[in-house]
C-alpha cells in the first residue's frame, strides 16, 4: 500500500470517494477512450485533440506508481476528479461516434449560424 493511499482518507468533495486503485482505473479508461477514438476519421478535430490529451495522460499514469505525482503532472485536481473526467470523456467519445459530427450538414445552416456576437 502506497504512503499516499494511507494518508488519504477522503477527497473532501461531496459524493466523490477515494479511489482504491486510481492509476489502474485511469489506464483502463484512457485505453478504452483511445480505442473508441480509432473509430473516427483521422482528420476529425475531436479525435485529434482528444487523442493527444488522452495519450499524454496515459503516458503519465503508466510512467508513475504514485497517484499524488500523477495528480501533479496532470494538473486537473485530485486523482479522483481526473477519473471522473476520464469517465465523462469516454462517454462523450462513444456519443461522438454515434453522432458523427464530422459528416457534412444535412442541409444549409441558417444565416448567421456561426456569427458571434449576434
Amino acid at each position: 500500500m502506497s504512503m499516499s493511499r494511507i494518508l488519504k482518507q477522503t477527497t473532501n468533495l461531496t459524493g466523490l470517494s477515494v479511489a482504491e486503485k486510481p492509476l489502474k482505473q485511469l489506464k483502463i479508461l484512457y485505453t478504452r477512450t483511445l480505442k473508441v477514438l480509432q473509430e473516427m476519421p483521422e482528420d476529425a478535430a475531436y479525435r485529434k485533440h482528444t487523442q493527444a490529451l488522452t495519450q499524454t495522460r496515459l503516458n503519465v499514469v503508466t510512467e508513475t506508481t504514485d497517484p499524488v505525482k500523477a495528480e501533479g503532472l496532470i494538473k486537473q485536481g485530485q486523482i479522483e476528479e481526473v477519473i471522473l473526467q476520464a469517465e465523462r470523456e469516454l462517454s462523450l467519445a462513444q456519443k461522438m461516434v454515434e453522432w458523427k459530427p464530422w459528416q457534412p450538414l444535412a442541409g444549409e445552416a441558417p444565416a448567421n449560424q456561426w456569427k458571434w456576437p449576434i
